[in-house]
C-alpha cells in the first residue's frame, strides 16, 4: 500500500533544482561582492541554455496537459512558454557573442547546421537550440514570437480598481 505523498514532497526535482539556481545566484553575488564582478561566460551560457530548454519543455507539458480543461490558465502557461523561449534565444545568441575560450578557426564559431553530427563540442547549444526551435516553430507562430505582449491581460491586471 503506497501512502499520498505530501504536498511539500510533490515534486522534489524540480524543487532542487530551484534551489540549485537561489544557490548558484547567491554564490555569484557573494563572489561579486568579495572581486570584480565575473562577466558570463560561454559554459556558463552554455549550462543556462540547457536548464531554460528543460524548463520550456516542462512549461510545454504543463500547457498541453491544463489547457482543455482550463483554457485560460492553459493560454498563460502557452505566453510563459513564448516568452521563455526568447529568452531562450537570446542567452543562445549572447553565447555566440563571447569569445572563444579556445583559439579556434572563424568556421568553428559559426552555427552550422548542417555539420552539427560531426561539429565541434561548442555547437552542442546549436544542437539543443536547434532541437527545441524544432518544437517550438511546431506549435508557435512567427507572430506569437516576436510579439512582446501577446494580447493577454494578466489575472493581476484585471483586479485592480481603474485609475481615472
Amino acid at each position: 500500500m503506497t501512502s499520498a505523498t505530501p504536498a511539500s514532497d510533490a515534486y522534489p526535482y524540480l524543487r532542487a533544482a530551484s534551489a540549485g539556481v537561489r544557490h548558484h545566484t547567491r554564490a555569484l553575488a557573494t563572489g561579486a561582492a568579495a572581486t570584480a564582478p565575473v562577466a558570463a561566460g560561454r559554459t556558463h551560457l552554455d549550462v543556462l541554455h540547457a536548464h531554460l530548454v528543460a524548463l520550456h519543455r516542462l512549461l510545454d507539458q504543463l500547457q498541453t496537459a491544463t489547457r482543455p480543461p482550463h483554457p485560460a490558465a492553459g493560454r498563460h502557461l502557452t505566453t510563459a512558454g513564448t516568452r521563455l523561449w526568447q529568452a531562450t534565444a537570446a542567452v543562445h545568441d549572447a553565447f555566440h557573442l563571447l569569445p572563444a575560450v579556445h583559439a579556434g578557426s572563424a568556421d568553428e564559431e559559426k552555427c552550422q547546421p548542417e555539420r552539427l553530427p560531426e561539429g565541434p563540442p561548442v555547437l552542442t547549444i546549436c544542437q539543443r537550440h536547434l532541437a527545441a526551435g524544432h518544437l517550438v516553430r511546431r506549435t508557435t507562430t512567427p507572430t506569437d514570437l516576436n510579439h512582446p505582449l501577446h494580447g493577454h491581460t494578466t489575472a493581476c491586471a484585471q483586479q485592480l480598481p481603474s485609475t481615472v
